[in-house]
């Protein structure tokens, strides 16, 4: 796939999951009313949103794709997993965005993963 492309889904994933990170920082209603539905509240929302900002770090320096990839794909994977069993597609009337999102994020991540399998160390 092209260079460019991949660059330019790198950098989308790091933007959707940056933008979402001011919502678990500040405990906006809307994140917390999610993370307790799933029984996180308040550990896991800081906990996971740490984890989401070190995987959008990773997957923009060159020699960390594949990590941040990988990261990125387990972390979205239990989101999407969460909309799917407990949370629902559609939360507080968003039209099904977050879940829509966290689909793109989750497909793009894969895209990379793939294209990075040959820089992973224990493939």
């Amino acid at each position: 796939m092209n260079k460019y492309v991949l660059r330019f889904f790198r950098i989308l994933i790091s933007i959707i999951i940056l933008q979402t990170l001011r919502f678990k920082f500040t405990a906006n209603p809307d994140s917390v009313y999610i993370f307790s539905k799933v029984g996180l509240e308040p550990f896991g929302r800081i906990f996971i949103g740490i984890l989401e900002l070190v995987a959008a770090i990773l997957i923009l320096i060159p020699k960390t794709i594949w990590l941040g990839a990988l990261l990125t794909f387990g972390i979205i994977s239990g989101a999407v997993l969460m909309h799917l069993t407990i949370l629902g597609i559609q939360i507080n009337n968003d039209g099904g965005l977050l879940f829509f999102m966290a689909l793109i994020v989750l497909i793009l991540s894969a895209i990379i993963i793939w294209n990075e399998r040959k820089n992973i160390p224990f493939f």
